[in-house]
């Protein structure tokens, strides 16, 4: 499908996105370290799934409706910063005990993945992101079709970024992991994990890229 020049831009260009700083690594980052590991994976499995939503619209070209019509690229935007302002909030007002780190259990740990699923499925950006970025490396003179070929790309670019959302959470954990389990750190690291997830809301919601 590919030449190997092409193939090796498409995996040094993959690599490169999934791994630079963005906000999924640090949406994934704030839920580790105000919510605990537990919380980081389920996030990153629904940052996953959700972002098939975005692989499915680029092969079948739905994303170029966002080219086409500009307001629904800005409300989707302010829905998706809202929604993210609206779970930091919620989690610097969610109070703790003190004492050993939580891990979220069953009920918490399922709407975590379910937040997560949204969050990624109101993001337009990927949306754009994939209908940029994959056309690149798809070839009409190709064996397969097209829209298998957008399927195929899409998959690896996700499984690229998930595997980076991966790293960002153990680390964070082991980061949260070797502080002090006191109630005062507990209080920080909510307040520190919400307030992320506030700012990239907003950011989310108020830039005109």
């Amino acid at each position: 499908m590919m030449t190997i020049e092409t193939m090796l831009a498409f995996a040094a260009a993959t690599v490169l996105f999934a791994y630079m700083p963005g906000p999924a690594l640090l949406y994934t980052a704030a839920q580790t370290i105000s919510r605990g590991q537990r919380a980081g994976l389920m996030a990153a499995a629904g940052i996953h799934l959700g972002c098939y939503v975005h692989v499915l619209a680029a092969a079948f070209g739905l994303s170029a409706i966002f080219a086409a019509v500009p307001t629904l690229y800005f409300a989707l935007k302010l829905v998706g910063g809202g929604y993210l302002v609206f779970l930091g909030i919620q989690m610097i007002r969610t109070r703790v005990a003190a004492g050993p780190i939580p891990e979220l259990p069953g009920k918490s740990a399922h709407r975590a993945f379910a937040d997560s699923i949204l969050v990624e499925i109101l993001n337009p950006k990927v949306a754009v992101f994939f209908i940029a970025f994959l056309p690149q490396f798809v070839s009409p003179d190709a064996g397969l079709p097209i829209w298998v070929q957008f399927l195929l790309l899409g998959t690896i670019v996700n499984f690229a970024f998930t595997s980076a959302d991966l790293v960002t959470v153990f680390f964070a954990a082991e980061v949260k992991k070797r502080l002090t389990r006191s109630s005062r750190f507990q209080d920080l690291t909510r307040w520190l994990g919400g307030s992320l997830l506030v700012s990239l809301g907003l950011k989310l919601a108020t830039d005109r890229t």
